[in-house]
């Protein structure tokens, strides 16, 4: 983890450097955490990393609530309604 103060933002060749050598930078003023500053592709890993926790939250939901079907039902389903 890299945190740096406020006033080191003006060494923006450095925070971009560091941004992608390390992962998120954690920006400080007067000694408190106020900002975090991160690569792109961090930036869009992370956030697809969370839909798909998402998701999987969903799916698990869905089973502990009884919201399933089991696969035979579904290719008995399948079968009537399209005769495959």
């Amino acid at each position: 983890m890299t945190i740096v103060p406020m006033r080191d933002l003006k060494n923006t060749v450095e925070i971009e450097r560091l941004c992608a050598e390390g992962g998120p930078v954690f920006v400080t003023k007067n000694g408190y955490g106020r900002l975090v500053v991160m690569d792109i592709e961090y930036y869009e890993k992370t956030m697809g990393n969370i839909y798909e926790a998402g998701l999987v939250n969903d799916g698990l939901s869905d089973l502990e609530n009884g919201r399933t079907i089991d696969g035979d039902s579904v290719k008995s389903r399948i079968k009537g309604n399209y005769g495959l």
